[in-house]
């Protein structure tokens, strides 16, 4: 386990600093792609009448200007400069706006009507059983249940339609495999164009060449690939059911149809992995997946397999996700986050509600409220969970 201690000796997870290691083979120089994006903020703040939007990118732009990193709330990264790489001109203040939101907004717990980050659950569905993930949770998984199921592509279509020009970070992906999912190329299809910041997560497995060209020609921004080791028998010691051997033989049909057919394409590609054992390397996962996608990376792992029976872990200290990220669940419920697998913390239902509405609805204030008085505790699963 590779979760943090804080001041007083508990373990924690710290949501913004969840990459252990982060690999680019983009080469993306960030001091190129900071000078583009001061004068593209300059251009904006200087000849925008958006209001909202230029007190927000002006904060940005102050932060990128000022020579001290540690006196300032925002900065350029690795993924971010790799993300803006890929961006005109013009779309680089849409970005910073909105990617502001998402790493400035949490951290001081401020509030707009819009989550920075929206995942949308095309299927709860997996055909994998990861030894770190919820889907061992037989009471989660068994049909009989009601957990599982895949969206409807007319509620689809309907929160999408509510958040294009609102809400910019998107993941389709949250509790299942989105390629599971029987609309996913028409999803895929329907968001072309609309956002700058759409990202799908799959484990490959289930890769075709239907489903490549749709997410190659549709509005996918970074594809990202879960895999957790390069070598067997490892891989699929964590990723049970999962074969390494075919899941490479689907991401170079990937690559291969990528470069044949896209090779104007701005996708990136990554392949995301939970360091969970001693064992995984970031040399092997280099030496193999380093000439098929663009970014390699590990996250912390933290214990999601079954947070209910999870021990009170005594943090008190609010978690920022309350303020980062709303996930809608394929048949439409709300929910603030994907520890609380099983919707305990649900607050409300998609459909006929605005994401407004859900977003800033009483009860998740309610629960924000319960995190900010320190009385993280009394609410459930809340008090067993590691995250802030």
């Amino acid at each position: 386990m590779s979760q943090a201690i804080d001041s007083n000796g508990k373990k924690i997870y710290k949501k913004e600093q969840s990459f252990n290691t982060f690999v680019s083979n983009l080469g993306t120089d960030i001091s190129v792609q900071k000078e583009r994006t001061l004068k593209s903020l300059t251009l904006f703040v200087d000849s925008s009448d958006e209001k909202k939007r230029v007190d927000v990118v002006q904060k940005a732009l102050c932060d990128l200007e000022n020579s001290n990193p540690q006196a300032v709330d925002f900065k350029l990264t690795t993924p971010i400069a790799d993300e803006i790489s890929k961006l005109s001109d013009e779309d680089i203040p849409r970005y910073i706006y909105h990617r502001y939101r998402y790493d400035v907004y949490p951290r001081k717990n401020m509030l707009d009507n819009y989550p920075p980050y929206l995942q949308i659950e095309p299927t709860s569905i997996c055909n994998f059983r990861c030894v770190f993930c919820y889907q061992t949770d037989v009471a989660f998984t068994k049909k009989s249940e009601g957990f599982m199921g895949s969206m409807d592509f007319d509620l689809f279509k309907e929160i999408i339609d509510q958040c294009v020009d609102k809400v910019e970070f998107f993941s389709l992906a949250s509790r299942g495999e989105p390629l599971i999912c029987k609309d996913i190329v028409k999803m895929v299809e329907y968001c072309r164009g609309k956002f700058l910041g759409l990202k799908m997560n799959t484990n490959a497995s289930m890769l075709t060449e239907e489903k490549c060209h749709a997410i190659l020609s549709g509005g996918i921004n970074t594809l990202v690939f879960s895999a957790d080791a390069a070598v067997e028998p490892l891989y699929s010691q964590m990723r049970v059911n999962g074969k390494l051997e075919k899941v490479l033989a689907n991401i170079r049909m990937f690559r291969s149809i990528k470069e044949k057919q896209y090779s104007k394409s701005k996708i990136i590609t990554r392949v995301s992995g939970v360091k969970f054992k001693t064992e995984q390397s970031m040399e092997s996962m280099r030496d193999v997946w380093g000439e098929l996608v663009d970014q390699i990376c590990f996250v912390d792992y933290n214990p999601w397999e079954n947070v209910y029976d999870a021990p009170e872990s005594n943090v008190d200290k609010p978690c920022s996700d309350l303020w980062r990220r709303m996930f809608i669940w394929f048949d439409g419920k709300a929910n603030p986050c994907d520890t609380d697998y099983k919707s305990h913390l649900m607050v409300g239902q998609q459909q006929g509600k605005s994401i407004t509405d859900l977003w800033r609805s009483e009860s998740y204030e309610s629960l924000r409220q319960a995190h900010l008085n320190n009385k993280r505790s009394n609410v459930e699963p809340c008090r067993r969970c590691t995250v802030i």
